[in-house]
């Protein structure tokens, strides 16, 4: 992967492709004062760079039915087991984060369940499979996630 070196206009760009990935590149470059080739190689230089990681669609989980998100700390219950519990989770589609952290717990995981029952249950078969004590925060609502980010 090349190295990407990011000037102000590039931030510009990205900002415009976070607030909307489908603009053309003449919607961005009226937007940041360059022509659309110019935007053009700047976008393929980004994504090349490995500033531009890819694109895709924001889902609203309550609208297809995941209606609880959670935090789960999660610590192995013996501190000498391998340090893999990203790949014991990888096959749980309700994980949709899995962060690394300093503190109690050694990950904390963003789940999304239909349910509090399915909740339940995923805390109970990550406990099976993972070897792992956990400590869950049911999110009572999210007044903004996502954000784009303001380098």
């Amino acid at each position: 992967m090349l190295k990407c070196v990011v000037d102000d206009r590039d931030l510009d760009i990205i900002a415009a492709l976070q607030e909307d990935a489908r603009a053309t590149y003449a919607d961005i470059a009226r937007r940041v004062g360059l022509s659309p080739s110019s935007v053009h190689d700047r976008v393929r230089k980004l994504e090349q760079g490995g500033v531009i990681r890819g694109y895709r669609a924001v889902i609203d989980a309550e609208e297809v039915g995941l209606l609880v998100t959670a935090l789960i700390a999660v610590t192995p219950l013996d501190p000498r087991q391998p340090d893999d519990l990203p790949e014991r989770v990888e096959e749980f589609p309700e994980v949709q984060d899995c962060f690394s952290v300093a503190g109690e717990a050694n990950y904390i995981l963003k789940v999304r369940t239909a349910t509090t029952d399915r909740l339940e249950d995923l805390i109970r078969r990550l406990r099976e499979k993972a070897g792992v004590n956990t400590r869950t925060t049911v999110v009572l609502s999210t007044p903004f996630e996502d954000r784009p980010l303001a380098p």
